[in-house]
């Protein structure tokens, strides 16, 4: 009889756009199969804007340098509002040249909502984030070049300090609000997209899938989902699909 522990057989590299880790380190642990490890380094990005983003290429580059010499198993970066600014192009370029540095393909979790999206055939959705109008509209903009149509929308307003600051509690009922309204508008919808790493969302996210029947996604999932997707390591813990739809589709290649 084996009594050894499950060690880790796939480590995650995620780079996060914030100095510390807490949110994104918490709701990664909640959803992710045992023995899938974060391994994380951090950016500082001081706002959601152009500016701010590419203040931090630089330090992004030698993030997945870092990343690389742990021997991830993944590559992705966080933070939707990094890849909205820059747009898909440049984020696609971008992308190119830090899978060159990591010697592996290289991701987004916008990208990795997308690639979900499209897994569960989802083409019109509706979308909700606690961001700016324009970063919200950025992130339309970038969906429809993959041919995701946002046919409703909410938006809360806040800045990156506001959301680093916010109650979970009252994140998690904006959550539940935001995606009621949503489907109310739009019932035919295929998904809702509730996009944050820092938003205190899953709870909710499953919460809403059960009233409406209707797949929801948060970073985490989508991130977590896309990693084990398209790694070469195989998944030797399924995934959890009471945390969502999503996690029901098989990760194996």
């Amino acid at each position: 009889m084996n009594n050894e522990p499950l060690a880790p057989w796939h480590r995650f590299g995620y780079v996060i756009p914030h100095r510390h880790t807490d949110m994104d380190g918490y709701l990664f642990a909640r959803v992710a199969p045992e023995g899938m490890m974060m391994v994380s380094t951090q950016l500082d990005l001081r706002e959601y804007s152009l500016a701010a983003v590419e203040e931090q290429l630089p330090t992004l580059r030698e993030a997945v340098e870092i990343l690389a010499r742990r021997s991830v198993h993944s590559l992705s970066v966080s933070g939707v509002p990094l890849a909205a600014s820059l747009g898909i192009e440049r984020t696609r370029a971008l992308l190119d040249d830090l899978s060159e540095i990591a010697g592996m393909p290289c991701s987004t979790d916008l990208e990795n909502h997308i690639r979900a999206l499209h897994a569960l055939g989802a083409r019109r959705i509706v979308l909700g984030t606690r961001w700016p109008e324009a970063l919200t509209a950025a992130i339309v903009d970038y969906l429809a070049v993959e041919g995701i149509t946002v046919v409703a929308q909410r938006f809360a307003g806040r800045d990156l300090q506001r959301n680093k600051s916010a109650d979970p509690l009252a994140d998690h009922r904006l959550a539940i609000e935001m995606g009621r309204e949503l489907i109310a508008e739009a019932p035919d919808a295929d998904a809702i997209l509730l996009p944050g790493g820092l938003w205190f969302a899953i709870h909710a996210a499953r919460q809403l899938e059960q009233e409406t029947g209707v797949p929801v996604l948060t970073n985490i999932t989508s991130t977590v989902w896309s990693s084990l997707r398209f790694a070469e390591t195989e998944t030797v813990v399924p995934l959890d699909a009471t945390w969502t739809r999503l996690f029901a589709v098989p990760t194996a290649n």
